[in-house]
Formats: structure tokens, sequence, C-alpha cells
């Protein structure tokens, strides 16, 4: 009798101990899948665009450059936890089919393919006149910015080291169309591009145009204007701030324009970089 309910007594236990490690596996599988749910695209975390330098290098290679990142971000929890290390066992298709039976999974990998999918040059070209005319630029996103109210910075500043306006071209990371041209306030002359994938890419600050209209088409490459130091005032106001390229990049959810950080966006491009003349 006593052997009976010695043997009944260890099942139980190791029924407990296993239901329990079920459990927690499924709290982990959880909280894993929680990461993408209706509000990710909006937070904080994923509009930072964190990436490194591992993964730009598999974006070279991917024609669909938005699930990779995606996908890179959900899996190292938005940069917080080493991504190779933990999946180095892992193909990013095992990872797609993982993530893909999230019923956000659709709207997400949208919203990756409007920023990522359609970029093919950086936006300020190499000089093939003088090696000199070079560009700078660092991850500001959301530095403070008092003008017309504080404010967080919602692009990144690309400055220019020969700090004249209408020296060094600007052109389009992307094909797309014109959807915007025109002066404001705090972007001075800027262009507008909406993406073949929906995303919005601003270019603020310019000097001068080139020959573009709202609605008219444009190819990757193709040169937009010329940067300069306009902006923080009326119209034509100049010289509040060095010469620079305002970058900023949007989608828009439930008709409302996001922004995020196009710094990753620029680091990636670095590796394609167009050759134009100007000195």
């Amino acid at each position: 009798m006593q052997r009976k309910m010695g043997g009944n007594l260890l099942l139980l236990v190791l029924l407990f101990s296993f239901f329990i490690v079920l459990g927690k596996h499924k709290i982990i599988s959880l909280s894993q899948m929680n990461r993408l749910n209706e509000k990710t695209v909006t937070s904080e975390e994923f509009r930072k665009q964190q990436l490194d330098k591992g993964v730009l290098s598999v974006l070279e290679k991917e024609e669909n450059k938005g699930k990779i990142a995606g996908l890179y971000l959900l899996e190292s929890r938005f940069s917080e936890q080493n991504f190779s290390e933990k999946n180095k066992r892992n193909t990013y298709k095992q990872l797609y089919m993982k993530w893909a039976v999230n019923k956000e999974w659709t709207e997400y990998h949208k919203v990756c393919k409007a920023i990522w999918n359609d970029l093919k040059y950086f936006p300020v070209p190499k000089s093939s006149q003088n090696k000199k005319l070079t560009v700078s630029y660092v991850d500001s996103w959301q530095a403070k910015r008092t003008y017309g109210g504080e404010r967080g910075h919602e692009g990144t500043d690309i400055m220019a080291k020969k700090n004249v306006a209408g020296v060094y071209p600007v052109v389009s990371m992307t094909d797309g169309i014109v959807s915007e041209k025109g002066w404001l306030e705090k972007g001075g002359y800027r262009i507008g591009i909406t993406g073949s994938s929906g995303g919005y890419f601003y270019y603020a600050h310019l000097d001068s145009y080139s020959d573009l209209k709202v609605g008219q088409k444009v190819k990757a490459g193709e040169v937009l204007g010329y940067m300069g130091d306009t902006g923080y005032g009326k119209e034509g106001t100049k010289g509040k701030f060095p010469v620079h390229l305002h970058v900023g990049v949007y989608f828009y959810k439930n008709g409302k324009e996001i922004s995020v950080n196009p710094y990753w966006l620029l680091r990636y491009l670095e590796n394609h970089k167009l050759k134009y003349a100007f000195s």
C-alpha cells in the first residue's frame, strides 16, 4: 500500500513539474508574441529603428529589406538584446514562419516595407570633382529642438563640410511621386516624395529645387534640389543655421503621419552613394 501511495505521489510530482514547465514556456511564448500588436508600429521602440552592422549586411542581399529589418527588430526586442548570438541557428525564413502567424504581422510588414523596401541611394552624392566635399551625420532622433516650441527632432541632419548653400545636390533616395513641394516655416524649402511602397521621404532646408512639379514621377538618384540653410521664418529666410539637409521618413496608419528614425536607413545607404560632378 505504501509503495502504491509513493508511486502515485511521484507521478503527481512529475505531472505537476511538467505543467509548470509547459506553463512557463507558454508564458514566454505569449510574452514574445505580444511584442507584435496593434500598437507596435507607433511605439517609440519601433520608431527608433535601431539596427546594427550585422543586419545591414544582410539587407544588402535581400530585395524585401522591410521583412528582414522587421524580423530583426522583433527578435532583438527592438535592439535590447543580442540578435546574432541568440538566433545564429535560425534562418530568417524560420523566423518569418514564427511571426507570420500573428494576426498583426500583415500590417506590421506593410509598414516595414514602406520604410525600407524602396531605398536605393544615399540622398547626397559624392563629388567626382572635389573629394573634400564630404558630409557627416549622427543619430539625433528626438534630440531637443526649441524653434516654434520645444519638441523632439524627427529626422536626421546631414551636415555639409563646406558650409555654402547651393553646392551639394540632393537626390531622391527612392523611386516615387512628388507629393509636396514648397515652403514650410520649420523646414524651409522642402520636397516630399511618396515611395512605391507608401513611405513618405522628406527633404528640407533646400536652397533651390530642380524643375519638378507635384504629381510628377521621380527616379531614385534624380536631383531634387540643392542643400541650403532655409527655414525658421517667413518664406525666403536663410542663415539661421549651418547648411545641411534634414531627412525625414514617415508612414501612415489610420490616416495619421508617423515619423521614424532615418539614421539607420542612411547607414544602410552609405554603401549606395552616386557620384555627381560638383565643386
